[in-house]
């Protein structure tokens, strides 16, 4: 039987891991999509340091931009850049030379809610699919990956109006990503606004109290504006979900401190998008992302 051609777009943590499972599986035939880790790629492989595998050097098949690929078409995209639809090349402009109509599935692997709009308006006939991924997996250095934990991915189609991997197939896919934004609105911009890793963060009542909560809250009434009732213990699973023995810094902080440009739009923009659509108040969610919009703009600089 012939192997899915699967392009993965962006090869940090979650796509290295990711594209690794894939071919690992043997049902797929991977290609890898490098930027500023292409040169180290070829010249090294991938180092891949895993406590949850084993430590090991991967070769892939890569090319340094999707431009450069010759041999279509592809059965599939794997799209795990990261989502700052603020800075030019989106998403859609990165795989249009690769995306072929009518054939090639777009799994967009990001975080974040409404993500899909922009692809489907530019991908009509392309099936979108939503991944959501859990996964402790980090690049430290161009084509180095520290990982601790198997990838866990799950799964399903947008509403549109047209290996090893642990996949899970679920029809609402939308309420997992506000399950997941109760984290990645929370803890992520907080993080990186104070410089402080989660367990730091938990132990300060006023932090909790004041601003994870309250985002909390915010979060779960405008996810059940949009018709998405997210669990009752939702509160619990954000505050506990990162192990207290490490000094867990989440993605956002991590690019903050290495002055990298931060997923702040889909975090934390959209879902303040969505609250004024829906006519719900979130003044703390405000007030995090006008913030972090002034740390954004000193990125760019």
């Amino acid at each position: 039987m012939a192997k899915s051609r699967v392009l993965v777009v962006g090869t940090g943590g979650i796509g290295t891991m990711s594209a690794y499972a894939l071919e690992q599986g043997g049902l797929a035939e991977v290609t890898a999509a490098m930027r500023s880790n292409y040169a180290a790629a070829v010249e090294n492989g991938i180092d891949i340091e895993s406590g949850a595998l084993a430590d090991l050097i991967w070769v892939v098949k890569t090319v340094p931009d999707p431009s450069k690929v010759q041999a279509l078409p592809f059965d599939s995209i794997l799209v795990s850049t990261k989502n700052i639809p603020d800075v030019s090349p989106a998403v859609p402009e990165i795989i249009a030379t690769v995306a072929t109509p009518g054939k090639t599935a777009i799994v967009l692997s990001q975080n974040g809610i409404s993500i899909k709009r922009p692809l489907i308006a530019k991908f009509p006939e392309n099936p979108i699919i939503s991944s959501v991924a859990y996964i402790g997996a980090t690049e430290t250095a161009p084509a180095k990956i520290d990982n601790d934990s198997l990838d866990c991915q799950k799964i399903g189609a947008f509403r549109s109006p047209r290996g090893k991997l642990d996949i899970t197939y679920d029809p609402d896919v939308l309420k997992v990503r506000w399950m997941k934004l109760a984290y990645n609105a929370t803890f992520n911009p907080v993080a990186s606004i104070l410089g402080l890793d989660t367990p730091r963060m938990r132990m300060s009542q006023h932090i909790i109290d004041d601003l994870i909560i309250p985002l909390v809250d915010e979060i779960r009434t405008i996810a059940k504006a949009d018709g998405v009732a997210l669990q009752t213990d939702l509160l619990d699973a954000v505050l506990h979900q990162d192990p207290n023995n490490t000094a867990f810094k989440p993605s956002m902080w991590q690019d903050c401190e290495k002055g990298n440009l931060m997923e702040i739009e889909n975090l934390v923009g959209e879902p303040l998008r969505e609250a004024k659509k829906l006519n719900v108040p979130a003044p703390t969610s405000r007030i995090v992302y006008n913030i972090m919009k002034g740390l954004q703009l000193k990125a760019k600089e």
